[in-house]
């Protein structure tokens, strides 16, 4: 066991109460690990001032300014999957080890992503516009499409699209995907694993494109208008990993040209929306406010992850999903 006490800074926070630890589960860290000392921070200020004797950080926005006032930093814990935000050059050339929330929150996001899927296809938005105007469109909603037999493409077969593919592929749907781990093998519900620079071959092919990939440095803005363009008009595109894998202008200039049929999206560029852009307003986009990871028991388990890598971390041992920094998940 680490010599104690061991300083751990706590500073998971947002303008988003979802995204705040909420004050009982440090307090439960702190039953749990009595020969450490948590440091609670509530805000980047706190942050700054509270990490220095740290050795340990469970956190999703450590900036590098606090990073500069972390000498004794040894490992970040993130509770979220994300971590690209955090490996500033800095970071990523320091020995300090980051680990993620990878997995954790896979069947939440495929859940949405799946609950996108439906709701275009089956036109749920215009149903419900329909009944706050107390109109019944038994005959405008005729001919709906189902998913049976139509392709559905993943951009990222991890966590995430590993567990969409098997709950597309049990409604009859062929789902392909890329990803970066060759010679793996084909993970269940999935027809054909593609390598990422198969990525113009998934466009053509698919009826339904689901991101789930990463941001990286890899990842960022790699969809733009020509790959809108190597889409099927009919295609739809579901975004449930990071705004930023897309360019916002070039979608929304595919969205109006017709160039694809939609788009429905739980995350975008910028973060929320601005009033002023033009997604909210068009008829082919579904928006939610990024809430494809939130579940009741969210910090139960984001919690419990953390306490358990701590546990190892206190007896020398690695901690659990080690993130590659320079690959960036």
């Amino acid at each position: 066991m680490k010599p104690s006490p061991v300083d751990v800074l706590v500073a998971i926070f947002s303008d988003t109460v979802a995204w705040t630890i909420p004050p009982a589960h440090v307090e439960g860290l702190r039953a749990r690990f009595p020969q450490a000392a948590f440091h609670h921070a509530t805000s980047e200020a706190d942050m700054v001032r509270l990490i220095a004797p740290c050795e340990v950080a469970f956190t999703s926005r450590l900036t590098a300014e606090a990073f500069a006032s972390a000498p004794n930093l040894r490992w970040l814990h993130s509770p979220a999957a994300g971590v690209g935000s955090m490996l500033f050059p800095a970071m990523q050339h320091s020995p300090v080890v980051m680990s993620n929330s990878r997995g954790m929150n896979a069947g939440a996001v495929a859940e949405h992503a799946l609950l996108l899927l439906l709701a275009v296809t089956r036109r749920l938005p215009e149903a419900v516009r329909a009944q706050d105007e107390r109109r019944w469109i038994s005959d405008e909603l005729s001919g709906l499409p189902v998913l049976r037999g139509k392709t559905l493409g993943i951009v990222g077969l991890g966590a995430i699209g590993q567990e969409l593919a098997v709950m597309a592929s049990a409604l009859g749907m062929r789902v392909i995907g890329t990803r970066r781990e060759e010679g793996a093998p084909v993970p269940a519900g999935v027809a054909e694993a593609l390598a990422p620079e198969a990525l113009p071959r998934l466009l053509a092919a698919s009826d339904y494109l689901v991101i789930a990939a990463p941001l990286t440095a890899d990842t960022k803005s790699l969809l733009g208008a020509a790959q809108f363009r190597q889409m099927k008009r009919s295609a739809w595109l579901v975004n449930v990993a990071r705004g930023k894998i897309i360019r916002e202008s070039d979608l929304v200039a595919a969205l109006g040209d017709g160039v694809i049929a939609g788009a429905a999206l739980d995350v975008v560029e910028h973060e929320p929306l601005d009033a002023g852009s033009p997604l909210w307003s068009m008829p082919n986009v579904l928006l939610t406010p990024h809430v494809g990871g939130f579940r009741a028991d969210y910090w139960d388990g984001a919690t419990a992850l953390f306490a358990t890598s701590l546990e190892k971390y206190l007896r020398g041992e690695q901690p659990a999903n080690i993130v590659d920094k320079q690959a960036g998940y």
